[in-house]
C-alpha cells in the first residue's frame, strides 16, 4: 500500500522532502482518511486507559496521534494554496470539514478531557517543567477555548456550529481567488501603457497569452487593493478602471462575510464570552480586548494626520498635471512624483538594480550569512510540487546541514495572492525531524530570455518572507507543535519584520544591489534618496493597514448573540465601523476590504489581523536593541537566534524578548519609525 500511496509513509528523500514526483491528487484523501482513522483510535487509547493520566500518555498522544495524518494534510493544504488545480480545490471542502469533525470529536470528548485535565490539575506534582509543562498548560487551554468544558448539549450546537464556519470558510477562500483572477484588466492599445516598464509590458503580454488572448495586454491583481502597477500608468483612465475593479471584487463574499462573522460570535456567546474578538484574543500575547484597542487609539490620529499632510502635497503634484480633484487612483501615481520631486527618488531607476536571483543569493541569503553564520546550497537533484519552485540546503555554521528552504516567487493562475510561508516539514528533536520550508511569492514571471526583477515592495518581501523561513529553520524544541512559527498569532510576523532591516543596510546592499547588465552597484544618491524619504508614504500605508485591521475587529467585536442574525448591510457596516475608528479617508481605501478581506475569513487571522502592528511593536524595538549594541554582528545575530528563534513556541516571545533585551518592548520605537510622534 505505501508503494502505491507515498503520503502514507515518511518520504526517504533528504530531510523528509515530499516525493512530489509521486505524489498524485488521488493519494491525498485515502491518507487523509487512513490518518484520521490512526488520529480516531490514538484518542480512544486515551479515553479508555485505564492507567493514572501522566504527560506520556496523554498529552505525548495528543502531540502526534497520526504522523500520516500530518504528513497528508500539511502538504495537501501547502499545494492547494501554492498549486491549487480544480481538482484539489474540489478536495478543499472535503477535508476541511473531515478535520472539523475530527477536532469536534477530540476537544469536546469528555472523557479525553477529563484525563488532560486531571495531567493540568497535576502538572507541577508530576514534576513538569520547560516544554512539557509549557506544552500541558497550551493543549489544556486549547481544549478549553474549543468548548471542552460545556454541556453535552451545547458541545454538539457546537461542532456543528465549527462545521458551518468551516464550510463557509472554505468557500470565502477560493471565491476571493477566484474573484481575483476575475478582476484583471485587459489593455487593447499600447499607447494606454504609457509609463509602464518594458519588462512590465513584456509580462502583461505574456499574462494576456496565458489567459487565452491572441492580443493585448493582462494586467493581472496581487491581493491588496493598491495594484503597485498604479504608480507607473499615466493614462488616468485606465488607473481608474484598475482601481475600481480591485476595490469592487467580490460579490457574494460581502453576504458570506456577514455570515462568517455571525457564526464566530454564536460560537463565542456558546463559549460565555462578550465578543469573538475576546475569545481569539484569550491565548495571544494581547490578551485583552482593550490592549488591542489602545494599540488602535495610540496610532489611528497620528496616522489620518500624517496621511492628510500627504494628500495636500499629492493634490497639488496633481493640480500641476490639470487635475482639479485628485482621486484614490491618482494617489500612488503623484504619491510616486512628489517622492521624486522632494527626495529625488526614482523607483523605476533602482530596478535594474534589484535582479531577483543576485538579490536573494547575494542579498537575502547573504544577509542570513551574515548575521546567523548561514550558507545556502542549490539543490537541483530535488523536486519540487511545480516546475517553478526552486530548493536549497541550509548549512549551519559549522556545516551542519539544517533543513531545506523551497522558494515558489511567480505569480500563475492557481496560487492565491499574497506572500506566506509554510512548513512542508516541522523542526522536532521527538520526532527527529528537520524543518523543510517554502516561501511563496507572486512576482511576474520574466519574458524568455530576460532576467526576473522585483520592484522595491517585492525586495522588502524577499527579506520579510525569509525572516519567517528562519523562524521555521533555527528552531530548536522538542516538540513540532511549538516548533518555528507555531506561536501565538499575534507575535508571529516579529521574525519577518526584523529581517527586513537589512534590505539598505551598508554591509548588505552593495552585495546584491549591482546593474543587471554592467553589473555596476547602485548609485549611492539612489539610495540616499530612499532612505531620506522612508516616512513618505508612511501616512497612507499605516491608515489603508488599520483600516483593514480595524474591519477585522468590528467584524469580531459585534456583541455574541445565539440567534443568528447577520448584518443585514455589509457595506454600511463597513463605512460605519470605518467613520466610528476616526479612519473614514476619501484618498485611502481599506489594505483589504471586506470583500477581499482574506486573512479574517479564511486565512487564520479572525480579529487578528492588528497582529502586524503588534508585532511591529516588537520587531522596531529589536531593531533599536540591535543599533544600540553595534548592529550586524555574529554575536548579536546568535544573541536574537537563541532567545527569539529557537525558541518557538516552547515560551511566550515576550519572555524571549525581555531575556534579550532585559526589558519589556516599548512602543516608542514604533512611532518614531512610522512618524507618528
Amino acid at each position: 500500500m505505501t508503494e502505491l500511496n507515498p503520503l502514507l509513509a515518511a518520504s526517504t528523500l533528504p530531510y523528509q522532502l515530499p516525493d512530489f514526483a509521486s505524489i498524485r491528487t488521488e493519494h491525498y484523501l485515502p491518507a487523509i482518511k487512513a490518518g484520521l482513522s490512526e488520529a480516531r483510535a490514538a484518542y480512544t487509547r486515551i479515553a479508555q486507559s485505564t492507567d493514572g493520566p501522566t504527560f506520556d500518555n496523554v498529552v505525548a498522544v495528543l502531540e502526534g496521534p497520526s504522523d500520516t495524518l500530518y504528513r497528508a494534510v500539511t502538504i495537501f493544504y501547502n499545494i492547494t494554496s501554492a498549486d491549487g488545480t480544480d481538482e484539489l480545490l474540489a478536495l478543499e471542502g472535503t477535508v476541511t470539514e473531515l478535520l472539523t469533525e475530527l477536532a469536534n470529536e477530540l476537544h469536546l470528548n469528555p472523557a479525553v478531557f477529563a484525563k488532560l485535565d486531571a495531567v493540568y490539575a497535576r502538572r507541577h506534582a508530576l514534576g513538569l517543567v520547560g516544554e512539557q509543562l509549557r506544552l500541558t498548560e497550551k493543549y489544556h487551554q486549547e481544549f478549553v477555548l474549543a468548548g471542552a468544558a460545556l454541556s453535552e448539549e451545547d458541545r454538539a450546537t457546537l461542532a456543528e456550529l465549527n462545521l458551518t464556519i468551516a464550510r463557509a470558510e472554505t468557500e470565502f477562500g477560493q471565491q476571493v481567488t477566484k474573484d481575483l483572477n476575475a478582476a484583471a484588466v485587459l489593455v487593447t492599445d499600447e499607447k494606454d501603457l504609457a509609463g509602464l516598464s518594458q519588462a512590465g509590458r513584456a509580462s502583461a503580454r505574456a499574462a494576456a497569452k496565458d489567459a487565452g488572448h491572441e492580443n493585448g495586454w493582462l494586467i493581472t491583481f496581487g491581493l491588496p487593493t493598491q495594484q503597485t502597477i498604479l504608480s507607473q500608468l499615466e493614462n488616468r483612465s485606465l488607473r481608474e478602471r484598475i482601481y475600481k475593479a480591485s476595490t469592487e471584487r467580490g460579490d457574494n463574499t460581502w453576504i458570506l462575510a456577514a455570515k462568517i462573522a455571525d457564526l464566530r460570535a454564536q460560537k463565542a456567546a456558546l463559549l460565555g464570552f462578550d465578543t469573538f474578538a475576546a475569545l481569539a484574543v484569550a491565548d495571544r500575547t494581547a490578551q485583552t480586548p482593550d490592549a488591542v484597542e489602545r494599540l488602535f487609539t495610540q496610532t489611528s490620529a497620528p496616522a489620518m494626520m500624517n496621511a492628510d499632510r500627504e494628500a495636500e502635497k499629492i493634490a497639488a503634484a496633481a493640480t500641476a498635471d490639470g487635475i482639479d480633484k485628485i482621486e484614490p487612483w491618482d494617489w500612488m501615481f503623484y504619491s510616486d512624483r512628489v517622492e521624486a520631486a522632494e527626495y529625488a527618488v526614482d523607483l523605476a531607476a533602482l530596478q535594474p538594480y534589484f535582479v531577483l536571483d543576485r538579490v536573494l543569493e547575494d542579498g537575502v541569503f547573504y544577509a542570513a550569512q551574515r548575521v546567523y553564520g548561514l550558507s545556502f546550497t542549490e539543490r537541483t537533484d530535488l523536486t519540487g510540487y511545480h516546475p517553478q519552485v526552486r530548493i536549497w540546503e541550509v548549512f549551519d555554521a559549522d556545516g551542519t546541514g539544517i533543513g531545506l528552504f523551497l522558494g515558489d516567487f511567480f505569480t500563475r493562475e492557481t496560487k492565491r495572492g499574497g506572500a506566506w510561508m509554510n512548513n512542508l516539514v516541522d523542526q522536532s528533536h521527538a520526532e527527529g525531524t528537520k524543518p523543510v520550508v517554502v516561501n511563496n511569492l507572486n512576482i511576474s514571471a520574466p519574458v524568455p530570455g530576460q532576467p526576473a526583477f522585483v520592484n522595491f515592495d517585492e525586495l522588502r518581501t524577499l527579506f520579510h518572507e525569509l525572516g519567517h523561513a528562519l523562524h521555521g529553520l533555527l528552531s530548536d524544541t522538542t516538540y513540532r507543535s511549538i516548533s518555528g512559527t507555531n506561536v501565538e498569532r499575534d507575535i508571529v510576523e516579529y521574525p519577518s519584520q526584523v529581517n527586513e532591516m537589512w534590505i539598505l543596510h551598508p554591509e548588505i546592499l552593495p552585495n546584491y544591489a549591482l546593474h543587471y547588465q554592467t553589473g555596476e552597484p547602485v548609485p549611492a544618491e539612489l539610495i540616499d534618496s530612499v532612505k531620506k524619504a522612508e516616512q513618505w508614504g508612511e501616512g497612507q500605508g499605516t491608515v489603508e493597514y488599520l483600516r483593514a485591521a480595524v474591519l477585522d475587529w468590528a467584524w469580531h467585536t459585534l456583541p455574541a448573540n445565539s440567534a443568528g442574525e447577520p448584518v443585514a448591510d455589509p457595506l454600511a457596516f463597513e463605512q460605519q465601523a470605518l467613520q466610528d475608528a476616526g479612519l473614514w479617508h476619501p484618498l485611502v481605501e481599506s489594505r483589504y476590504r471586506t470583500s477581499y478581506l482574506n486573512h479574517t475569513f479564511s486565512g487564520g487571522y479572525a480579529a487578528g489581523y492588528y497582529s502586524y502592528l503588534w508585532a511591529e511593536v516588537f520587531d522596531a524595538d529589536t531593531v533599536a536593541w540591535y543599533e544600540a549594541n553595534g548592529g550586524l554582528s555574529r554575536e548579536n545575530g546568535d544573541a536574537y537566534r537563541r532567545n527569539i528563534l529557537a525558541i518557538g513556541g516552547s515560551k511566550p516571545i515576550p519572555e524571549g524578548f525581555k531575556e534579550l533585551t532585559g526589558r519589556e518592548a516599548d512602543i516608542q520605537p514604533l512611532l518614531k519609525r512610522r512618524g507618528l510622534l
